[in-house]
């Protein structure tokens, strides 16, 4: 039986932050910058953008333009809360029957 966590941590995650990676160097952000802003390394940003890793989810268009609009905060560097941007995008996919009671807040 795979958890609900399980799903987030091996496809959710992934797969926003390689949206996220895609949106940044889309608008002219280098890898090397996006690896910067995302906390990440940048073989990770490689990975993402040839696909090999975070692929494995297609996004409804509300979570495409969430995802936009954080590379493009990202971009100008005003966000000031990451994670709690990434777990409200995360928060936004979540099927409420899952059993997945998250403990991120969106205040």
């Amino acid at each position: 039986m795979k958890l609900p966590c399980q799903t987030i941590v091996w496809d959710v995650l992934p797969a926003i932050r390689a949206a996220i990676a895609e949106e940044l160097v889309n608008i002219g952000v280098s890898q090397q910058e996006t690896a910067r802003l995302l906390d990440m390394a940048p073989s990770a940003i490689s990975q993402y953008l040839s696909k090999k890793r975070g692929y494995r989810i297609e996004f409804e268009d509300d979570v495409k333009m969430a995802i936009r609009s954080l590379a493009q905060d990202l971009s100008r560097e005003e966000v000031e809360n990451l994670p709690q941007r990434i777990c409200g995008i995360c928060t936004m996919l979540r099927d409420p029957y899952s059993g997945c009671n998250s403990s991120c807040k969106n205040d």
